[in-house]
């Protein structure tokens, strides 16, 4: 299998080179562009996937709904129906762009393109990538903050939702 390429961005988003997805990880001074996909039902919660426990990042740990680096040479919209169908089978969601931010840990630096999609059909998951997903309501996810079984990105994601919601 060949490997993944990616761009490497500046802070505004411009794309100023492209590396292997190994060139990449492990060095947070290149900053690559991600998608995240917050997937609600209709009852207003979350759906979080626990991710593989083969997962170079954050393996085992609860995280975004969808959420993978926009190939280079992909659009943004491209990557998020691509991410959709490819890790929870989901083609029939009209994701609605929320906001980007740059998150930053040891490991890496990605720009983050945030949508939301309200969805209450069939999930059937990658089961490479992801052990399990279910639903969580944000009192769930809260009272669950800071305990370890998020990804330090979904938690920051959470709290970036949280403040960017109507009348918040």
């Amino acid at each position: 299998m060949e490997e993944e390429l990616l761009e490497i961005v500046n802070p505004q988003g411009e794309i100023i080179g492209v590396r292997p997805r190994s060139e990449i990880h492990g060095n947070p001074e290149m900053i690559h562009r991600v998608v995240h996909v917050l997937l609600f039902n209709s009852q207003g919660a979350l759906l979080l996937q626990k991710r593989s426990m083969n997962k170079d990042v954050a393996a085992g740990m609860w995280d975004t709904s969808v959420g993978g680096h926009v190939d280079a040479g992909e659009t943004i919209d491209d990557a998020v129906r691509r991410e959709m169908k490819e890790e929870l089978g989901i083609s029939l969601c009209d994701p609605e762009f929320l906001y980007t931010y740059m998150h930053s840990n040891h490991y890496e630096t990605e720009l983050v393109h945030t949508f939301s999609c309200t969805y209450d059909g069939e999930v059937r998951f990658q089961c490479d990538e992801i052990d399990e997903v279910r639903h969580w309501s944000a009192d769930e996810i809260s009272s669950a903050f800071g305990r370890g079984i998020f990804s330090d990105n979904f938690e920051h994601e959470f709290t970036l939702f949280m403040n960017h919601r109507p009348g918040q």
